[in-house]
């Protein structure tokens, strides 16, 4: 094919054929569908780089949402002092609000790629035999559209993919509003609970509810609308993917369900990472505190017992 991705698509195009000779005699059929999923891989490494220094600069855009309230707050009315302010505080701390947009960008040329790749009868002007390929007998060309009935295995694979893939996307949004700006740290959230779960004591002048605000409106007092944006982008942008699979090719569903899951354990892995260092610094800390004055007198009367 010819045009801007003409080459990438030829390179694809070898490199996947390959994979998928080289695999038939262990996957026989499913050779094609697996030989996908080692391609979306190895773009998800190449990638990788990219996807952590992103997660790190959401989590940096998290710790820095106290900061950016107080920000919007001393500068009320001023949006070009606010402007200089914000973009002062994100180049000190190392931090980018659209830094959870690099790995997106990134992927969709991949993706342009894989859906020209299965969508081409020609590629460098020889026949696409990739197109003869399928999985369960449904070819990777073919759209969800394009299937015969309900009862049948096209389109009953298609809504199986579509099901997954918006299960995963659920799972990748619902980590990923962790992490979002004024959301509640991993290692705090136990905490959040406990204080919750504890009997209101007396009320003080501007507290009701025996001096805890209420928790609606801490919420929204500490998330400014920066983090409001964002929170709001990671519930409704992964189930974007859901729609765009629902008009590719089975070819490059697969490859968004490899996608999906991979950034899905990526955020997981940089979560608990996280919670453990958090856990870590906690433990340290605890450590060089002074013990209770009951445990001391328990330990006493411990020693001295025969």
């Amino acid at each position: 094919m010819s045009g801007l991705l003409g080459v990438p698509v030829d390179a694809a195009y070898h490199l996947v054929f390959a994979l998928t000779r080289l695999l038939t005699p262990l996957a026989g059929g499913l050779a094609a569908a697996a030989a996908i999923v080692l391609f979306t891989a190895a773009v998800r490494l190449l990638v990788s780089p990219l996807s952590f220094r992103a997660l790190r600069g959401q989590a940096a855009l998290a710790r820095l949402a106290p900061q950016v309230q107080a920000l919007r707050a001393r500068h009320a009315g001023q949006p070009e002092r606010l402007s200089r302010a914000l973009t002062a505080l994100y180049q000190r701390e190392g931090a980018s609000p659209v830094a959870g947009i690099l790995p997106l960008l990134a992927q969709w040329p991949f993706l342009s790629v894989m859906y020209l790749l299965f969508r081409s009868g020609t590629v460098g002007g020889a026949p696409n035999r990739l197109l003869s390929d399928g999985l369960f007998g449904v070819p990777l060309g073919a759209h969800w559209l394009s299937g015969a009935g309900l009862l049948s295995v096209h389109d009953a694979l298609f809504l199986a993919a579509l099901a997954a893939l918006a299960a995963l996307c659920w799972l990748s949004a619902r980590l990923a509003r962790r992490a979002a700006p004024g959301a509640p740290a991993p290692a705090a959230a136990p905490a959040a609970r406990r204080q919750a779960r504890r009997p209101a004591g007396p009320a003080r002048a501007g507290q009701p509810h025996g001096g805890r605000p209420s928790a609606g409106r801490a919420g929204s007092a500490q998330a400014p609308a920066g983090g409001r944006a964002a929170q709001l982008v990671t519930r409704v942008v992964p189930y974007v993917t859901v729609v765009i699979a629902a008009f590719t090719p089975l070819a490059a569903v697969i490859y968004l369900l490899v996608t999906v899951a991979w950034t899905l354990g990526e955020r997981r892995l940089f979560l608990l990472r996280g919670a453990r260092a958090a856990a870590g610094t906690g433990r340290a800390a605890g450590a060089g505190r002074p013990a209770p004055a009951g445990a001391v007198t328990r330990v006493q009367r411990g020693g001295q017992r025969p």
